[in-house]
């Protein structure tokens, strides 16, 4: 490509100036992408963080609940185990309705264990 009079072509460094393509800019010293390249992108919630969520929160609640019972003097399995049990029915019926029923059998199954796992914490912790 040569310019009008001959000469070699300039190319603009992308570091100092903008390039442009006609009306359109190609580049721009501040960016990476051309400024028609906009991400079309949107929050899309992916079974690891309904799993993370339900099995941290669950994780905070039975501690909550031991927390609450030893201050009380009242902790024993046969109270902390229905109260663990009923917090991981509530908080897996709040993570299906998230979507965890759309995912895959094996987050399901994951998701159902740990919570199962974190209520055996209650009976180990309160025994």
């Amino acid at each position: 490509m040569r310019e009008k009079d001959g000469a070699t072509p300039r190319y603009p460094d992308p570091r100092e100036e903008d390039i442009m393509a006609g009306d359109r800019r190609l580049s721009r010293p501040d960016a990476s992408v051309p400024d028609w390249e906009v991400p079309d992108t949107s929050y899309r919630p992916i079974p690891i963080v309904w799993f993370t969520g339900a099995f941290l929160l669950h994780l905070m609640a039975v501690l909550a609940i031991l927390t609450a019972l030893g201050l009380t003097g009242l902790v024993t399995p046969w109270l902390a185990v229905p109260a663990a049990a009923i917090a991981a029915g509530a908080i897996g019926a709040w993570t299906w309705e998230r979507g965890m029923r759309d995912a895959g059998a094996g987050w399901k199954v994951s998701t159902a264990l740990f919570l199962a796992f974190n209520t055996l914490f209650a009976l180990a912790a309160s025994a």
